[in-house]
């Protein structure tokens, strides 16, 4: 399983929020392309990058910010945060991203995201965003009347084949992940799932390894030294080793 950094952006610097309040944020850095080259320099094989500010929004903001990290890292990049629009994806696979995450038009504009998928197959991602079970959507200040599982189904059926999926209560708490809710949605021989909100420790990293995410998107616990990444990356390569 991949341990992969957050980088979220907001009025041009790395922030967390707390369960995805806008008014609720922890600034981490006024450089968020040093903060990728750290983790980059710490044993990252992947970063996640998201424009908060675009998120909300409704097209990106800081693709001059996204650009240069894209372009100065040696790993790959996903890249989220107002993507609405065809345009929107080329743009962002054009500044350099190995893959782009699309969640509000996920629920309001599958036809855009049946056409993406048989563009760009293995560069489309879906973010399912919940909140008690139901999907958010507009950088998680409106709530969608459609269930996670529900959207992800119909997703796959489209033909997306990745999935992150982040348990708005969770995410930014320090707290734990939704396990639950998340295994619910993996599936032998299925899309790929990876895993975001709440992860505090190494050993909540292994429990995700265990119920098969490929990834685990880490935040917060990052930034506040929880979780080291090098040895975060060690541990949970000797335990999968095993």
């Amino acid at each position: 399983m991949e341990i992969i950094p957050a980088i979220d952006i907001k009025n041009g610097r790395c922030v967390r929020l707390f369960q995805g309040n806008f008014t609720q944020e922890t600034v981490y850095d006024d450089n968020p392309l040093a903060v990728a080259r750290r983790w980059v320099e710490q044993g990252a094989t992947r970063l996640h990058v998201v424009d908060l500010d675009g998120a909300r929004a409704g097209q990106p903001i800081h693709v001059d910010v996204i650009g240069a990290i894209v372009r100065t890292l040696t790993i790959p990049v996903q890249v989220g945060g107002g993507m609405r629009t065809e345009d929107d994806v080329e743009q962002a696979l054009k500044l350099g991203a190995a893959r782009v995450i699309l969640g509000t038009a996920a629920v309001h504009d599958p036809e855009l995201i049946t056409h993406l998928v048989a563009r760009y197959p293995d560069a489309i991602i879906v973010g399912v965003d919940a909140r008690d079970g139901m999907v958010a959507t507009a950088g998680w200040l409106e709530t969608a009347a459609v269930e996670a599982s529900a959207l992800v189904q119909k997703m796959a059926e489209l033909g997306v084949r990745r999935f992150i999926y982040t348990d708005i209560s969770r995410d930014g708490t320090l707290s734990e992940p939704n396990y639950a809710a998340t295994a619910q949605l993996i599936q032998a021989g299925g899309p790929a799932v990876i895993a975001s909100g709440g992860i505090a420790n190494s050993s909540q990293l292994q429990r995700l390894a265990e119920i098969g995410c490929e990834g685990a998107i880490v935040g917060r616990a990052l930034y506040t030294g929880d979780i080291r990444l090098p040895e975060a990356i060690r541990s949970l390569a000797h335990k999968e080793a095993a």
